[in-house]
């Protein structure tokens, strides 16, 4: 199947570039709603899955018995920018379990935000594992594995008690058994296994609205949604989509993006899930896609996000990125209130 073109790029009069991709959304109680493109090809979900992945740090116990709030919660399930308030609430998580930076497994990488490199540079700093993006997810894996006794040490192989942990969930929310064959790595070196896009999205659906998973699992995610509405910009940062829809529709919107194209959440008033994954792997495609079903679900979210007209080096408006009529057209019919 070809997937079809859903964002386009223009300069002047002309597409210059297009972005193809899938969309799937899904809901809890009426199952599959939309199916664009190949929503039935395995997808690594990628960091959309962070706040699945810090399940266990809730349901262990391990938050509460380190104390960890709001902030810590959202973290944890974050891909952020490297601010000084990110990295220090990463160390935080740390410190609280007894372990510190060397113990992460996420490997250092300069602040994904500009501002923040850009201080980090003027500093004379070197980046630190603390600055990864994934810091917080980590962090809240050594800190669940310190909780239940079992070794920190190479917590992030596939094989250790904390990775097992997390696939037994994944597998089980999914109803998949999923195995080597569909398992790759992450940037920060942990397992990723890969789902269809239709499986991903009913997840979320699953998990934002409660209804086909268990209590424990519902009310952990519960919790976790609450925190990243209370702290979005320890989600992501300052001015990025997770971040700028999460502080402006809180219980309303759950959204996460990933590496190579890939967004997931949900809508909790509507028990809908959605995932979507961009074929060229753009950001510029799937934070455009995702915010046009987001305004189409919420019109009140037009104008959250300004990130659609490319300019000249000197302020001159000289395309834009807008969605396809491929998208349009889909969403069009699609009625979920």
């Amino acid at each position: 199947m070809t997937n079809p073109t859903v964002i386009e790029v223009t300069r002047g009069p002309l597409v210059e570039s297009f972005h193809t991709g899938s969309l799937a959304i899904v809901s809890a109680t009426s199952g599959v709603l939309l199916a664009l493109g190949d929503v039935r090809r395995p997808v690594y979900p990628r960091s959309a899955i962070k706040a699945l992945q810090a399940l266990p740090l809730i349901e262990s116990g391990a938050a509460d018995h380190f104390g960890y709030g709001d902030a810590e919660i959202a973290l944890a399930c974050a891909s952020h920018t490297g601010t000084t308030r990110h990295t220090e609430v990463a160390d935080a998580m740390l410190k609280a379990a007894n372990l510190a930076e060397s113990d992460l497994g996420c490997g250092a990488h300069t602040p994904l935000g500009a501002k923040a490199a850009k201080e980090l540079w003027h500093s004379g700093g070197e980046p630190t594992q603390l600055h990864n993006n994934c810091s917080g997810k980590h962090a809240g894996m050594l800190a669940t594995s310190r909780h239940l006794g079992i070794p920190v040490e190479g917590y992030w192989h596939a094989d250790h008690p904390m990775q097992q942990r997390v696939l037994a969930i994944l597998n089980e929310v999914s109803g998949l058994s999923l195995g080597p064959d569909v398992m790759g790595f992450d940037g920060c070196s942990l397992p990723n296994w890969a789902m269809p896009l239709e499986t991903m999205a009913a997840v979320f659906a699953k998990l934002v609205s409660g209804n086909g998973i268990g209590k424990a699992h519902a009310a952990a995610f519960q919790r976790l949604m609450r925190a990243c509405w209370a702290e979005p910009e320890m989600v992501a940062g300052p001015g990025r989509a997770d971040s700028v829809v999460m502080a402006n529709l809180p219980g309303r919107v759950f959204m996460k993006t990933g590496a190579e194209g890939v967004y997931c959440g949900g809508f909790p008033e509507l028990g809908v899930g959605f995932a979507l994954k961009i074929d060229d792997g753009a950001t510029r495609a799937s934070a455009g896609t995702a915010m046009t079903l987001i305004e189409h679900v919420f019109p009140e979210a037009k104008g959250l996000m300004r990130r659609n007209i490319l300019k000249s080096w000197r302020g001159l408006e000289v395309g834009k990125i807008r969605t396809a009529p491929a998208l349009q057209d889909a969403l069009a019919g699609l009625k979920l209130r």
